[in-house]
């Protein structure tokens, strides 16, 4: 029995020797024979290989935070959303970018958000598109039939563009199963060449596989992300318990990305030479300079203002109609329900618990100027005041869509019927109910996230009784509609009430219909 108890004894002396005395002699002989390290803290951030997220794997970025005694590594998880959501979670990785929808949808999956959103990083404007053959599919109306299907890659911009054409369209007949899974951009591009005559199909991909995909004779653009505001964004997240700590360290992650983009963004060919040699880093396909101007074309990296005006620092008019990061997420996630990716709101409402806007508030309070640490611009004025929006660059608006006359308006390419419950009136009527206005106001709220569409308004009415009359009180439904969205911002410009011929005697023949269209791409 003592045998045995000194047996256990030494054992155990000998197991805390080699796991806690030995690792403690181990460091400290370490660090005597060392030297300190040049940095003061190390992060890591998840992302993947996106040309959008080639400022943060810049050398130029890397030595800046260099001089600021942080090490940063870049961890490609090869766009495998879940996995990133999970390390924020454990706290392998502090940082992390996001599309707005993976969030959500990542968020929804783990049943809570591990990380906050501190800055917008881009939005894609023409990157992303659904194409299909003229011939099969020449709108998007034409995928209103149980034999259409869209081509997408699961848990990518393409998939949520797809599933934006189904929120916001009217497509009664499409399928229950509507999708057809692909392998990247690369494979949805072979089944488009491959599509035999007829097929109703679209593809939804990205460059440079849109550019390839427009070669083609009789491909035409369904939808691209050059039509949207404030859907396919990308967003930089921190973790919330290491924000909370270390809130200093965020912020000089952001003002370097911020001057980083700042300086490459005044060099000739800066952003050009930037995606070509982040493309060769990345081992994706090797770019020449057409091809990265393109890509260029299609991405809209966001600046130190537009930052300010999404996370609601400036007042409307210095906004420039940027949308507030809280609407976006809430038309995010109205799309990702509405389609069925979501079963609910994981956020019950609350979007604003999804950002944080005390760093870029901060930022703003003391004057941040991201080129003055690199003595680009001259630092007189840029002190303790906010700095003007002439000084930290233009906000990069949408022009306001041109009159048209008659003759345009009715040689607008269709683009499809939106999805819109009934705005219905009294018989006999052109006055719009209670129900009706709030179906107009959300209208008007999705109008001003397509700020490159025209929108016709149909009036209906009943076919029984006067015909004279009946298309008088069908242009009056129209016009009332019309000019209740006028009321709420839209501009009179962009919309056309019009009167439909009366048909039919049921109640879908006294309410007005929404149409969409658009000037050739």
């Amino acid at each position: 029995m003592a045998a045995v108890i000194w047996i256990v004894i030494i054992a155990a002396l000998a197991v805390a020797f080699k796991f806690l005395a030995y690792p403690y002699v181990r460091r400290q002989l370490e660090s005597s024979t060392g030297s300190e390290s040049q940095y003061r803290s190390e992060l890591s951030l998840a992302a993947d290989s996106f040309s959008g997220y080639c400022i943060f794997r810049s050398e130029p970025f890397k030595k800046q935070l260099k001089a600021r005694g942080i090490k940063l590594t870049i961890v490609n998880d090869q766009a495998d959303y879940e996995a990133r959501a999970k390390a924020l979670l454990k706290g392998d990785t502090q940082m992390a970018v996001f599309s707005l929808d993976s969030l959500i949808k990542t968020g929804a999956m783990l049943g809570e958000f591990p990380a906050t959103i501190v800055m917008a990083i881009d939005e894609t404007k023409g990157a992303d598109a659904i194409i299909a053959h003229k011939g099969a599919v020449a709108s998007i109306e034409d995928l209103n039939s149980p034999d259409a299907r869209i081509v997408f890659t699961p848990n990518s911009p393409s998939e949520f563009l797809s599933r934006i054409v189904l929120a916001h369209f009217s497509l009664p007949n499409l399928p229950e199963k509507w999708w057809v899974h692909a392998d990247g951009a690369a494979d949805v591009y072979k089944m488009f060449k491959a599509a035999k005559p007829g097929e109703k199909k679209a593809y939804a991909l990205w460059e440079p596989y849109v550019s390839k995909a427009l070669e083609e004779q009789d491909a035409v653009v369904l939808l691209d992300s050059s039509r949207l505001k404030g859907y396919v964004v990308d967003v930089l997240v921190a973790q919330r318990e290491f924000l909370s700590k270390h809130p200093e360290q965020v912020r000089e992650v952001m003002e370097t990305y911020f001057r980083t983009a700042f300086a490459v963004g005044r060099q000739k060919d800066g952003l050009v030479n930037l995606v070509r040699d982040d493309a060769a880093e990345t081992g994706a396909e090797r770019l020449d300079a057409k091809l990265a101007e393109k890509i260029i074309q299609g991405i809209q990296w966001k600046n130190t203002l537009e930052n300010y005006a999404h996370f609601g620092l400036l007042s409307g008019k210095e906004a420039a109609g940027l949308r507030h990061l809280e609407d976006m997420i809430t038309n995010v996630t109205d799309v990702l329900v509405k389609t069925g990716a979501l079963a609910r709101d994981p956020l019950a409402g609350k979007a604003n618990v999804l950002f944080y806007d005390k760093i870029l508030r901060e930022m703003r309070a003391q004057g941040f100027h991201p080129g003055k640490a690199l003595n680009i611009l001259d630092n007189a004025g840029l002190g303790a005041d906010v700095a003007s929006a002439a000084d930290l660059g233009p906000i990069q608006a949408e022009k306001e869509l041109p009159k048209l006359s008659d003759k345009q308006w009715d040689s607008l390419a269709a683009v499809g019927t939106l999805n819109v419950k009934p705005i219905s009136f009294a018989r006999g009527t052109a006055r719009l109910n209670v129900n009706s206005r709030r179906e107009l106001d959300q209208l008007a709220e999705h109008l001003r996230s397509w700020p490159t569409y025209y929108l016709i308004v149909v009036g209906h009415a009943r076919a029984e009784g006067d015909a004279a009359a009946n298309v008088e009180l069908a242009a009056k439904r129209a016009e009332a509609a019309a000019e209740y969205l006028a009321s709420r911002g839209i501009g009179e410009g962009r919309v056309k009430p019009k009167a439909a011929t009366p048909s039919g005697s049921e109640g879908e023949f006294q309410s007005v219909s929404f149409l969409v269209g658009q000037l050739p791409y």
